[in-house]
């Protein structure tokens, strides 16, 4: 049970009203860490902007999802994994990579770029450092903006897992991606 009410549009003051009003329009998501984020609505504004700024970072989809979905198996946030489950089937990630990553076991990533995606994520979060090695690697890999983008994207998303969990923003019923326990 999420421990933050759910506001209703009709509920909403005129500024969060115009905003969830916006946010809408734009196809942008209003769950989960939205539901409180709308109580600040310029933290709403730079969240959604922040996670579309990262999305035209020139990772690729699937680069980007390997991340989220690493990000989200790391902090146990059963939201944002519900609904980046779903996002990763959409984009045609394979099933046996979305299981091994909730699993928490290092997924078969035949791309060489998917596999350092993963790692970089796993090893940042893990070690709160980046070896030097895997710098290295990254930096040979991804050109600068590519490597800004994932690095950006370990901690906005990392923010949208922790709002989660401190809200405890239960998946809705419709959600069908669970995070093993």
């Amino acid at each position: 049970m999420t421990r933050i009410a759910v506001l209703k549009r009709e509920d909403m003051n005129p500024e969060q009203g115009k905003l969830f009003d916006e946010v809408k329009a734009e196809g942008g998501p209003l769950g989960g860490p939205y539901w409180a984020y709308i109580r600040f609505p310029k933290l709403m504004r730079l969240a959604q902007d922040i996670s579309s700024c990262l999305g035209q970072g020139g990772l690729s989809k699937r680069e980007r999802q390997v991340s989220i979905l690493a990000i989200a198996r790391f902090w146990g946030a059963e939201y944002p994994w519900a609904a980046q489950a779903a996002a990763a089937a959409k984009i045609g990630l394979e099933t046996e990579i979305v299981d091994a990553i909730n699993a928490g076991s290092r997924p078969k990533l035949d791309n060489p770029r998917e596999k350092l995606a993963y790692d970089l994520t796993r090893e940042l979060l893990e070690t709160k450092k980046l070896a030097d090695a895997t710098y290295a690697s990254a930096a040979k890999l991804f050109n600068e903006k590519e490597l800004v983008s994932l690095i950006g994207t370990v901690g906005q998303f990392s923010m949208t897992c922790l709002t989660t969990i401190a809200y405890d923003c239960t998946p809705t019923p419709g959600m069908t991606g669970k995070l093993q326990k």
